[in-house]
């Protein structure tokens, strides 16, 4: 027994470094866009001001790694408050019925050099999908002040109908609102700093 409890000892600073780390998204040093197509002829773009994340990131097996993240919707912002209004009314988003978008990952993968793919649950107005982001993630850099951050780019498309999102008007263009849906992310988060023990 005092064997295996040595051997347990002088394992644990190596399982220790091979934790997944964790990084906190940083929201304000990021942007969580999406753009969709108005009288089929130009394209709306818009983002989210409010949300929060955490990746778990584990550099000597990527594929172990996840991400959880959360949207608060009535943050959302195009730019013009009628329209804003009309997204969150029960027409789009009902944001008084369903408050948040969720994400949560449930396969990480390589997708060639330097890129992932980023498959998980998406949650929005009471639906759940499976949904794959195209990831690019930066070198670990130090900020200002001596904390280790890293930079993800990341885009998927999405139907809003597959969503329950299926307000629209037919003009002589054709629809109003396009049903494709682009979700562009560029996301900074910073590594959680082990607690000092206390002495």
């Amino acid at each position: 027994m005092k064997k295996l409890i040595a051997v347990l000892a002088a394992a644990l600073p190596a399982l220790a470094l091979a934790a997944p780390a964790a990084w906190n998204l940083d929201p304000s040093h990021s942007t969580a866009g999406f753009a969709v197509k108005h009288l089929v002829i130009s394209t709306v773009r818009g983002e989210f001001r409010t949300f929060s994340g955490i990746v778990k990131l584990d550099d000597a097996d990527v594929t172990k790694s996840t991400v959880e993240a959360t949207i608060d919707v009535n943050s959302l912002d195009t730019r013009v408050a009628d329209r804003d209004a009309h997204l969150k009314s029960p027409d789009f988003f009902d944001v008084a019925k369903y408050p948040t978008i969720t994400f949560r990952s449930t396969k990480v993968a390589r997708a060639g050099r330097g890129a992932l793919k980023v498959t998980g649950d998406l949650s929005m107005h009471g639906v759940t999908k499976p949904v794959t982001l195209d990831v690019v993630p930066s070198a670990e850099v130090k900020g200002m002040y001596g904390e280790t951050r890293r930079g993800f780019s990341a885009k998927t498309r999405i139907n809003r109908q597959a969503f329950g999102l299926t307000w629209n008007k037919l003009v002589e263009a054709g629809p109003a609102v396009g049903d494709e849906v682009t979700i562009d992310l560029d996301l900074e988060v910073v590594k959680d700093q082990p607690k000092a023990a206390a002495k």
